[in-house]
């Protein structure tokens, strides 16, 4: 085919072109070189051009430079990215499910995902191991036009989904990029290395739309370990950025593995205790980062959690406590979104959590929050992870309190001793259960139903 086919009108002349930025500047990097910013839109006709004919491509690419290029490829075909929250059989099913016109697009061996997609060669393209090139005109997309569908992670009960147009990504990537532009240098291009997978809003964001919006290099792929995330670091020529999340944070700074200079760390997805974020800064030398948003709203407030308890919103962003949550205005929002967050807005603006609505305990006319139950299981010495969260089952009227942790030396009457010196009795977690790992999905949350099935296959 020697086309893009395209299943929307085409934008107009002034739509900016995609990647934004110098077409011979770094776009993806990695130990094997560069690809350049003109190299990657060649990559991305080529493959749009091969296309099926769909309205949305699941894309389950694992390598982050394919999951960009199949991203932009199904984007200029005027076709949606579905990003399911996990790449489990089942949450694609249940994609698929929900948009009986799709087709699944990856990398992997037969389908990036844990188990096998029945008849994979009706409905998925694999992309090939060297992408072909085509060059052309300059790639556009309307700005009002959807490119991705994000599915919240399960934490709390069935995934959303939540649309995103490009314009809004747009808006929203400029104000990621300002609020951490004062990591590096002027005239620095940032080079992202993301622990994240690309999927999850949190990585569409800062590994993403950054490099394809901005002047940003990404690394192609999706370092784990600690050594792969130091050898990733070490492969970028920029202001290293490292995108990731308080659960790898903690293994990197257990490792003891050494990171060359960084200008950044950002993190999200979980909260960062202050502590942590402080050790990481001595270790390495930059400033923490941590972000707050979600898949319904994106990024909208940073802090430096080292040094502040309180978040800042972005520029132009309004908070509005309510009852049940948090409605929250922003350029990038076409309407204002209500978070189950509860807040405490400060007179300048800032504002601090207080935790959730469905978190919030009262038993025996006493009060807690599982935000601080969590966090006192995880200051005890020798638990290295842990959650405390609510059962549906009630007694007495009042739903169960369980806890789940990991240590290498702690039994549960050594950690259920520690807790009481901190808790109150009423808030005892009873079941609390030692378990070898807590069921965390790919950017450290731990989906209910997976909290749940731990505590039923726990003896």
């Amino acid at each position: 085919m020697s086309a893009v086919v395209q299943h929307k009108p085409a934008p107009g002349p002034n739509a900016p072109p995609l990647p934004a930025g110098d077409a011979g500047g770094t776009f993806a990097f990695d130990a094997g070189g560069t690809t350049s910013r003109a190299g990657f839109a060649a990559h991305v006709r080529a493959l749009a051009a091969r296309l099926p004919d769909a309205a949305h491509a699941v894309n389950l690419c694992e390598d982050r430079y394919r999951f960009l290029v199949a991203f932009c490829a199904a984007a200029v075909r005027g076709q949606v990215n579905l990003l399911p929250p996990t790449r489990t059989r089942t949450a694609i099913d249940e994609v698929r499910a929900r948009y009986p016109d799709s087709y699944c697009i990856g990398d992997g061996d037969a389908c990036g995902c844990d188990a096998p997609l029945e008849d994979p060669g009706a409905h998925f393209v694999h992309l090939p191991a060297d992408l072909p090139a085509l060059e052309g005109v300059p790639l556009r997309i309307d700005e009002a036009a959807v490119v991705a569908i994000g599915f919240t992670s399960g934490s709390t009960g069935a995934p959303t989904a939540n649309a995103k147009t490009l314009g809004s990504l747009r808006i929203s990537t400029a104000q990621n990029h300002a609020a951490l532009a004062g990591l590096w240098v002027p005239g620095a291009a940032p080079h992202v290395v993301a622990t994240v997978p690309p999927q999850h809003m949190y990585g569409v964001e800062l590994s993403v739309m950054l490099p394809l919006l901005t002047d940003a290099a990404v690394h192609r792929g999706r370092p784990f370990f600690p050594e792969d995330i130091a050898r990733a670091l070490r492969d970028a020529t920029g202001a290293r950025l490292l995108v990731t999340t308080p659960v790898h944070l903690r293994a990197l700074l257990a490792s003891g593995v050494a990171l060359p200079p960084l200008a950044g760390i950002v993190t999200a997805t979980a909260p960062l205790p202050q502590a942590l974020a402080a050790q990481a800064e001595a270790r390495y030398g930059c400033e923490v980062r941590e972000t707050f948003g979600s898949t319904e709203t994106c990024i909208f407030a940073s802090r430096r959690t080292a040094r502040e308890e309180a978040w800042t919103p972005y520029p132009g962003v309004r908070l509005q406590p309510q009852p049940d949550g948090t409605l929250v205005s922003a350029a990038h929002l076409a309407r204002p979104v209500l978070l189950a967050d509860l807040v405490e807005v400060h007179g300048d603006g800032r504002f601090v959590l207080r935790g959730r609505q469905a978190d919030l305990l009262e038993i025996a006319g006493k009060r807690a929050s599982l935000a601080d139950l969590t966090r006192r299981l995880l200051e005890v010495p020798g638990v290295r992870d842990g959650v405390v969260f609510q059962l549906d089952e009630e007694v007495a009227g009042v739903r169960r309190i369980a806890a789940a942790y990991v240590s290498d030396a702690l039994d549960e009457d050594a950690v259920r001793a520690a807790l009481r010196r901190s808790i109150d009795p009423v808030f005892l977690p009873r079941p609390l259960r030692r378990v070898p790992a807590l069921p965390r999905n790919e950017t450290g949350k731990l989906p209910r139903a997976a909290l749940l099935r731990l505590l039923r296959s726990d003896p």
